[in-house]
């Protein structure tokens, strides 16, 4: 028995960017429009001698129409392949193999392995292997204003992952580790050759490596109360080559997370702190809350906050991120 999945996907996204909200009229107000289609299919049969084999076709095209950035077309065509195969009830791969072809301009090759051994009920070690890649945005290759200015000659991004990790279950205890090696290629950020360039341009950046490791533990207290913990370090070497970098490194190289979670069935309850650290810079604590109620099988009344306290950070340096941010409403399922 073969099982297909046909699928189509349409966006149309709309951006408005003004420098000086407060104006009247404003010397920068750009306006964004893009498109993205996207169908495809996906066949996937359990097999007695290969496990679970997947096969998928995709075809997507993006266009944007931009006061800034012009008018540009770009198409992608794809197909891979993928597997997941139990050698006993201990050892199993899962893998998976991508070509994608980007308006003719030559094939890409990307995939994953992965190796776990189940030492225990819920209980495994794992060992994989993962390549990816990125494509140029847009505003990478064309933006231009005084500042800044993309370069249409940009390559995609590419990463090799390396990750081993472990994970333990004991009754109401659950924790797991694992440890990773990504290196870096071609890497796409602003910056300047010297303190004399006058904009601020698109580069791929040669190479850098970055290690980490996650650690995560949850508790169950009971039916109706769990505590989740997480923490996340992250290191990054890189080869500056002499470049001025616009943003710096902008990436959290700690990060923690605390979360309660208090579920009656018909209620629930989410509470959560979150602690991020970039390099070369001083530290934030964020606060979320979450609530919801249960109004049938099929619908429910949510209301959720996130940055409770208001606290004023920036995840990119130089640009202010959101503060306090309420939401709620009802969720139905057809």
């Amino acid at each position: 028995e073969i099982t297909i999945k046909p699928n189509f996907l349409w966006r149309r996204h709309f951006d408005k960017f003004m420098l000086d909200k407060t104006g009247i009229r404003s010397k920068y107000l750009v306006h964004h429009r893009t498109d993205m289609y996207t169908p495809g299919i996906y066949l996937s049969k359990d097999t007695s001698w290969l496990g679970k084999v997947g096969l998928g076709l995709e075809y997507s095209q993006e266009k944007i129409s931009s006061t800034i950035l012009g008018g540009h077309l770009r198409s992608q065509e794809s197909i891979f392949i993928d597997n997941s195969f139990s050698f006993s009830d201990y050892l199993s791969l899962n893998s998976a193999f991508r070509i994608d072809d980007y308006d003719g301009k030559g094939l890409l090759y990307t995939g994953a392995a992965k190796v776990s051994f189940k030492y225990r009920e819920e209980s495994f070690l794992y060992m994989g292997i993962s390549k990816a890649m990125r494509i140029p945005s847009f505003t990478e290759l064309y933006y231009d204003d005084p500042t800044t200015v993309g370069n249409p000659n940009l390559f995609p991004e590419k990463s090799l992952t390396y990750e081993a990790g472990v994970s333990f279950k004991e009754q109401k205890f659950f924790i797991s580790s694992a440890l990773f090696f990504r290196d870096e290629d071609n890497f796409i950020d602003w910056v300047k050759s010297d303190s004399l360039q006058l904009r601020w341009e698109a580069h791929n950046i040669a190479s850098s490596g970055v290690l980490g490791f996650e650690e995560y533990i949850q508790y169950t207290f009971s039916d109706r109360l769990n505590l989740k913990i997480n923490y996340a370090y992250t290191n990054k070497s890189r080869d500056s080559k002499g470049y001025i970098y616009k943003y710096g490194e902008n990436y959290a190289r700690h990060l923690t997370s605390i979360i309660s979670v208090f579920n009656l069935g018909f209620f629930s309850q989410e509470f959560g702190i979150t602690y991020k650290k970039a390099p070369c810079r001083s530290g934030w604590f964020l606060a979320h809350i979450r609530l919801s109620y249960r109004l049938n099988k099929n619908s429910n009344i949510f209301l959720s906050a996130t940055n409770i306290f208001n606290v004023e950070y920036q995840e990119i340096a130089g640009i202010p991120s959101p503060g306090r941010w309420i939401e709620g409403g009802l969720r139905v399922k057809w």
